[in-house]
């Protein structure tokens, strides 16, 4: 567990001093207080505004974040060269690439506690009662932004930087569209088309299931089996994901 360890708060610490993280963090908390203006032209919808402004911008800043993250996780590595010191080390190449994931995590993660812990701050002070559905809003954005991480991993595993970010945007609105693909070809009469739908659906992860901003708009009741089964398909997606990208690193030739 010690080398493993290593790389992850290596990967940490790497992404914790690089400038695009500072200046989504700082930007994001402008966001965030900026909504203390929105309220004072607002009437009648107080806790909703502060509730779509607050984690519409924590959502937007993370995805981005993770998005730039893990795009260039693998591929930054192999432009630097130090990819030839790691692989010559006597550490598995699974472990060296999640170890890595595991690093950016951990930075998308606190970044998030930051940003969520502003976001409830304000909320309390502004005296907007916090639902359940808020708590789920927050968390299950954290699942989402596992798979959208392990997406733009499994893409830099064997792909530039640019390529892999540009999957993983397009993975990312595709994602949140799988679900309607899938019923609109449902409804067709077409065979073909219903098989294409249902591919998308399959092949795509359903980042719909991680949204629940509307619900905590709303102060929707969620129901505790709904949240489990979305965690559950996250982190197996993920799982699937991490599995794909060890299988072609370990085939890639560095020589």
């Amino acid at each position: 567990m010690g080398p493993f360890i290593a790389l992850a708060l290596n990967g940490f610490r790497e992404a914790r001093r690089n400038r695009v993280t500072l200046l989504v963090a700082i930007f994001a908390l402008a966001m965030l207080l900026s909504t203390t203006l929105v309220l004072e032209i607002t009437v009648g919808t107080f806790d909703r505004v502060i509730t779509d402004v607050g984690l519409g911008a924590m959502s937007l800043m993370l995805v981005l974040l993770a998005i730039f993250l893990s795009s260039g996780l693998i591929s930054r590595e192999i432009e630097r060269r130090t990819i030839f010191l790691m692989v010559s080390k006597p550490l598995s190449r699974g472990a060296f690439l999640v170890g890595r994931l595991m690093g950016n995590m951990l930075t998308v993660t606190v970044l998030q506690l930051l940003m969520a812990g502003l976001f409830f701050a304000m909320m309390f002070l502004y005296q907007s009662p916090i639902s359940p559905a808020h708590l789920a809003a927050v968390g299950m954005l954290w699942f989402e932004l596992w798979v959208l991480s392990a997406v733009g991993f499994l893409m830099s595993s064997f792909s530039s930087q640019m390529v892999s970010a540009f999957v993983t945007v397009s993975v990312y609105f595709a994602g949140h569209l799988s679900s309607d693909i899938y019923s609109l070809a449902s409804k067709s009469q077409s065979g073909a088309i219903q098989a294409v739908g249902k591919a998308v659906y399959y092949v795509l992860p359903d980042l719909s299931r991680f949204n629940y901003r509307p619900h905590a708009t709303y102060y929707a009741p969620i129901a505790s089996s709904e949240l489990l089964s979305a965690a559950t398909y996250g982190m197996a997606f993920t799982g699937v994901l991490v599995a794909l990208a060890i299988i072609l690193f370990n085939r890639r030739d560095f020589r």
